[in-house]
């Protein structure tokens, strides 16, 4: 897939809800087997039925179901308001400031219970912005359809039922397999532009083409990215480093400019899409390897760390800074140290990555030189092995040697160096890590002696 690829679609026959309440599209859901919907969830809208509250299973869940896919979570919507479905259930409590629901806990597992809403009022002094800072109007079923962000999510499926109401022509989009915002792209985006990230991430891990008026839009708006939230944007951005789509997520981000909004150096670094030169296309074309090779892992049932994740998207970043930062042709094993430094910390403080992530990843980048040298048998190798991050720095020595396909010999090596020292006893690597000391304070007082110390 090229960069250029980003996949749009043109604007289908599918109904687009108009000014008023749309009559629902009711579909029988009698394909969807009972043993696919959690027992959990379908308690949850039991009671809040039994109780007189309209109650639905919604957005990704029915989604997922009418794919064939296997949902990650059942939400639940309903007409009830957070404190009377405290009320209803026990097991429950209410969270949120922008966003209030309640969750229903049944040991590990939570349903999400959120009440209809509807499009919040805005001020006058609001009407020439239109992105939503609050979200706790609450509305009829209809209306909370209507404020969804895309039509494939503003389905509601009613298990007791065993129907589907559609106003929004999310059927019609999942048929054609078609994202596309509900109403107007250029209203809904500017309202809340996550949905950039959001839109890609559905795109392709599901495999759908965006609707052009869609993606005329998150081009449009994604200079607004700058805006949100930024806790929602790296955990979006986080979301698609581990869903197994990584690499056209982020060409997709590219090429709608997001990329350049939300990472800019990682977008200088791509270079201009343009750029006839072949070292700049070489460049570009060993990062998405990378992300390549992240998302075969997930593919394997590798889940990454989001340390690991980090480490991917900013190692040619922190080699091109080192490489910059050398003078006369040195090669100084702590040049890469630094410039893992510079750029993480900067890019933690701009793009408000995790610290505890950014700091793993500074060390799992800094290690890779030393991996170059191979294995050896001796005291300070073992005591390296014996490191906590070591495991995480041996598999980003595993993408790199994936992605780039030489050095599996290198990367064996270290791996069985890694399980010899990981048997070793515990008081037998405290026995080596006592003698490293007492070798440093030892060559501490011999320099002293001989007057290797401060001049008077």
């Amino acid at each position: 897939m090229s960069e250029e690829d980003a996949s749009v679609a043109r604007p289908s026959s599918a109904a687009q809800p108009q000014t008023g309440e749309p009559a629902a599209r009711v579909a029988d859901a009698s394909g969807i087997p009972a043993t696919r919907i959690h027992q959990d969830a379908l308690r949850v809208v039991s009671r809040l039925s039994r109780n007189g509250h309209e109650a639905y299973l919604v957005g990704g869940c029915v989604r997922d179901l009418l794919l064939g896919r296997s949902p990650k979570d059942f939400d639940v919507a309903t007409a009830a308001h957070p404190r009377q479905i405290r009320a209803l259930f026990r097991n429950a409590r209410i969270i949120g400031r922008r966003f209030r629901l309640a969750h229903v806990v049944y040991g590990d597992h939570i349903v999400e219970t959120a009440t209809f809403r509807t499009k919040p009022p805005q001020s006058e002094d609001e009407e020439d912005d239109p992105l939503i800072r609050e979200d706790n109007a609450f509305g009829t079923a209809v209306e909370d359809a209507l404020r969804r962000d895309f039509t494939i999510n503003g389905l509601f499926l009613d298990p007791l039922s065993g129907k589907i109401l559609d106003y929004v022509g999310g059927l019609a989009d999942l048929e054609a397999g078609v994202l596309r915002t509900i109403g107007d792209p250029v209203v809904r985006i500017a309202e809340d532009p996550v949905r950039i990230l959001r839109a890609i991430k559905f795109a392709t891990r599901l495999g759908f083409r965006i609707d052009e008026a869609t993606w005329s839009a998150m081009i449009e708006h994604a200079p607004l990215l700058t805006r949100s939230a930024p806790a929602r944007v790296v955990e979006e951005i986080l979301r698609l480093l581990h869903s197994g789509t990584s690499l056209g997520a982020f060409r997709m981000l590219r090429a709608c400019g997001a990329l350049a909004i939300l990472l800019p150096e990682i977008d200088d670094y791509l270079g201009r899409r343009d750029d006839p030169d072949p070292a700049a296309h070489d460049r570009a074309d060993q990062y998405w390897r990378l992300l390549e090779a992240l998302d075969s892992d997930v593919h394997a049932g590798r889940a990454p760390s989001r340390a690991l994740a980090l480490s991917v998207v900013w190692l040619r970043i922190v080699e091109r800074e080192a490489e910059r930062a050398r003078t006369g042709g040195s090669h100084d094993p702590g040049d890469l140290y630094r410039a893992a430094e510079v750029v993480l910390d900067r890019s933690a403080a701009s793009a408000r990555l995790p610290r505890k992530d950014t700091a793993i990843a500074r060390k799992m980048i800094s290690d890779q030189p030393r991996f170059a040298l191979g294995a050896q048998n001796n005291p300070r190798t073992l005591l390296f092995l014996r490191e906590p991050d070591l495991p995480e720095s041996l598999n980003l020595l595993r993408l790199r040697v994936s992605a780039w396909g030489q050095g599996w010999d290198v990367y064996e090596g270290w791996l069985a160096s890694y399980e010899q020292a990981r048997a070793l006893p515990d008081d037998e690597v405290a026995r080596l890590r006592n003698k490293k000391r007492r070798r440093r304070r030892g060559r501490g007082r011999g320099a002293a002696r001989s007057g290797g110390g401060e001049p008077s």
